[in-house]
């Protein structure tokens, strides 16, 4: 542990979508490893909150902004701000998303473009204007938070796996131009977190109760994620049971199709 808290002591971490869930156990993690957290959410209020306990985990100031990732003027206006009072941005967790399980057909055309603005465009733009400040310095990481939904589709999430597959498909070209000036970008690819997300992709309430075992804590992706900051990790894929299925779909997918329609499909 001594390690990760020297390598990460001082350094700038912003994490957006850390008003709850994922972002907000990034942050805390980040924090008790002495990281500068930048925390960033539309949920300000609860924001100030996990900014708090941040600063009482790192012993030093921790920051909050309010920020929607579908608004790009916002995106250039926090960026600038953090960089211009912290010197720049060390490490961007690009966590900000949602989802919405409901056949393909009856989604609502408005919420697939939000979905897209949010989960893709969001995550692009931010990684645009962070990397430009890192190239400065020659060093860096992006973090984009994917999903196994982006490897492996399932019933009911052709909406959020698509999204999920172009973050992963952006992720990794990003991750050969960035490469040459020392700037590393590692994807983190989850099955179910047991978080909030789910109480509007699933009001019903039902799917993490039917999938046990493999919803993972959020505590627990969160040390992963912590763990590969400043590290050459490509990708983080958990739970194991799930990468296994994607990899499988790669090789045999009309194997992988079965699985995704009676193992995997819980919705």
């Amino acid at each position: 542990m001594e390690g990760y808290q020297k390598k990460l002591r001082g350094k700038v971490v912003l994490i957006t979508g850390a008003s709850g869930g994922l972002g907000e156990q990034i942050a805390y993690k980040a924090a008790a490893h002495g990281a500068t957290v930048v925390v960033a959410a539309r949920r300000l209020e609860r924001l100030k909150a996990v900014r708090e306990r941040c600063a009482q985990l790192s012993g030093q100031p921790a920051y909050a902004y309010s920020l929607d990732v579908n608004d790009v003027e916002q995106i250039d206006t926090v960026v600038d701000r953090v960089v211009e009072a912290q010197g720049g941005i060390d490490i961007l967790v690009n966590n900000a998303g949602f989802g919405l399980f409901q056949p393909a057909l009856e989604m609502d055309p408005q919420i697939i473009e939000e979905m897209f603005r949010v989960n893709v465009l969001g995550a692009i733009r931010l990684s645009q204007v962070v990397a430009s400040h890192m190239i400065e310095k020659r060093q860096g990481q992006i973090i984009n938070i994917a999903s196994q939904a982006g490897k492996m589709a399932t019933p009911k999430s052709a909406v959020y796996a698509a999204t999920k597959f172009a973050v992963l498909g952006y992720s990794n070209a990003l991750r050969l131009e960035l490469q040459p000036h020392g700037i590393q970008v590692t994807t983190v690819n989850t099955g179910p977190v047991r978080t909030g997300f789910f109480q509007d992709a699933d009001p019903s309430g039902e799917y993490l109760d039917k999938l046990g075992r493999m919803v993972l804590d959020p505590g627990y992706v969160a040390t992963k994620v912590v763990n590969a900051m400043f590290t050459s990790a490509r990708e983080i894929n958990l739970p194991w049971i799930m990468e296994i299925g994607a990899r499988l779909y790669v090789l045999f997918p009309r194997l992988g199709d079965y699985f995704a329609c009676t193992i995997f499909a819980r919705k």
